[in-house]
């Protein structure tokens, strides 16, 4: 009788064991712990750096390319302004030049008082202009080649040529030319901007305008 009580209180305690076990005897196969203890091998430690490295390396290129793209854009729209700026202070030398006639009888003034490409484009000729100043000798500025005009400055809001501003990325020069069979009254102004930004290549836009000798002035015609 003692030793059915031990044989059954040994029972007892192997199923209450196995009802301490349930959830690892029953709920993960064998080995499963075994496995879930052991760490990352090294193909998968470097499939991982991959993958990680090109969710980051994409939005990145995405980043610097839409950057460029925006610096690029602002360049370009400064260097249109730049441009039509160009044509302005022309016609605004034009302009004061036939006030300066209208309230003078003292003669020799010219309509056009710049350099005129006497070649109209074989052995084109270029000058630089300064919108800044409204005396024509202050706009007007002096002789340059396309490689060797002076690159336009700023104090961060006005471009022109000024002693101790910083310089830009951008070159303005002019060319005037004599329309064919004007007998000399109408002038075409080419006004060019070249910059480069950054990395890119270098860009060039040119912008031309007819201006006409309204009145005589000193030149006869």
């Amino acid at each position: 009788m003692r030793k059915r009580f031990q044989v059954s209180g040994f029972r007892f305690q192997e199923k209450v064991r196995s009802f301490l076990d349930f959830p690892r005897t029953w709920h993960m196969a064998p080995g499963t712990l075994k496995r879930a203890s052991r760490g990352f091998t090294l193909i998968e430690t470097l499939a991982a750096v991959l993958l990680l490295t090109i969710s980051i390396t994409a939005p990145m290129l995405l980043t610097v390319r839409s950057l460029s793209s925006a610096y690029y854009a602002r360049d370009q729209i400064t260097a249109f302004y730049l441009a039509q700026e160009g044509i302005e202070a022309i016609h605004q030398v034009r302009d004061n030049q036939i006030l300066e006639i209208a309230q003078t009888s003292a003669g020799g003034i010219d309509l056009f008082p710049f350099l005129i490409d006497a070649t109209c484009g074989t052995a084109p000729e270029y000058f630089t202009v300064d919108a800044r100043h409204t005396i024509p000798d202050d706009v007007i500025g002096g002789t340059c080649d396309p490689n060797s005009c002076p690159a336009l400055q700023s104090d961060g809001q006005l471009y022109g040529h000024q002693s101790g501003w910083a310089y830009t990325n951008f070159t303005r020069y002019v060319n005037a030319c004599y329309v064919s069979g004007s007998n000399n009254n109408e002038v075409q102004i080419s006004v060019t901007v070249k910059w480069k930004t950054a990395s890119l290549k270098e860009r060039t836009f040119t912008i031309s305008e007819n201006m006409y000798r309204w009145i005589q002035d000193s030149s006869g015609t």
